[in-house]
């Protein structure tokens, strides 16, 4: 969107006064010194202009929190923010232990690349738990955790005119509160040493979404919860430097989907029509996607909803 352009406010020839220059809102034209548009004032380009490319995606020197650490998604990603340089992932879940051997996968990662993973279980839920440990962290981490993700979440299928209050209360705190918990912990501590931090929440598809096939009501309720839990967070938490971003996955092939299918196999039929790769994810090909959010690479990007679904919503 040009201001004062070749296609400006002023017409659709509209020409700008010789005192102004072009600034281009959407980054096609250079902005200049201090170009006021509509109130807005415009800066030089920030110092990213002159950082290399890679390095946009590095997470050198950096230690980030993974909720739902303790294997699948959580830990997959938790092992590919390590090939990022991380210096310091701290993987948490409410399982005593992580998988052994993703856990051991995850380790001679980071020895490879001279980072540090460590696990710490935690039940989300319980807010002087989640404040003791996330403090724990922060105060002993020798790096500055700028990162969250969180993949802490629970599913359950039950047709919706039977399912019982307590199972979807459950889900709720879970899946929403939960997580609400850990994002304001990673926020509050990240204000109080100010380090302008981004918070990558994963939210699913199925937050916009119906599942055609499926008996899922308080799972998509959750997550369509975390898409406005997102959006109102970002709004607040921009003034200290704060990003907050959603990741939306489609279906992923996992263990526990395998044997959802075993048991259902009509379902796969339905999942790859609904999708234009026809086929299902897998854990790893969201690693780009979270490590984008997660660095400089996405500094103007908060409040923000990433689909990662094979094309599913867009039919």
């Amino acid at each position: 969107m040009a201001i004062n352009g070749a296609h400006g406010i002023n017409g659709a020839a509209g020409t700008a006064p010789e005192s102004n220059k072009t600034v281009d809102l959407d980054g096609g034209a250079t902005a200049v010194d201090q170009a006021v548009v509509g109130g807005l004032k415009e800066e030089k380009h920030s110092s990213l202009v002159s950082t290399d490319t890679p390095k946009l995606f590095s997470l050198a020197n950096q230690g980030v929190i993974v909720t739902g650490g303790a294997r699948g998604l959580g830990l997959c990603i938790a092992t590919s923010l390590l090939e990022a340089s991380a210096a310091h992932v701290y993987c948490v879940d409410i399982l005593p232990n992580p998988v052994e051997g993703e856990w051991k996968v995850a380790q001679d990662v980071a020895s490879k690349f001279g980072g540090n993973i460590e696990y710490r279980q935690l039940d989300i839920t319980d807010e002087e738990a989640v404040g003791r440990v996330f403090s724990d962290i922060y105060s002993s981490c020798q790096y500055s955790i700028t990162g969250f993700f969180g993949a802490a979440g629970i599913q359950q299928m039950i047709p919706a005119i039977d399912y019982p209050l307590k199972d979807f209360r459950r889900v709720m705190e879970v899946n929403v509160t939960g997580t609400f918990i850990t994002v304001q912990a990673a926020a509050r501590e990240m204000k109080e040493r100010n380090i302008p931090g981004s918070i990558v929440i994963t939210a699913s598809m199925s937050g916009s979404i119906a599942n055609k096939g499926l008996t899922c009501l308080a799972y998509n309720t959750s997550k369509s919860a975390l898409l406005q839990l997102c959006r109102s967070a970002a709004a607040e938490w921009g003034a200290y430097g704060i990003r907050v971003n959603t990741l939306s996955p489609g279906y992923i092939r996992t263990a526990m989907t395998d044997g959802l299918l075993a048991q259902r196999p009509d379902l796969e039929k339905e999942w790859l029509s609904g999708s234009m790769l026809h086929r299902l994810s897998t854990p790893d090909e969201f690693r780009g996607p979270v490590l984008f959010l997660l660095s400089k690479a996405s500094s103007f990007v908060t409040g923000a909803d990433l689909l990662v679904d094979g094309g599913h919503t867009a039919y």
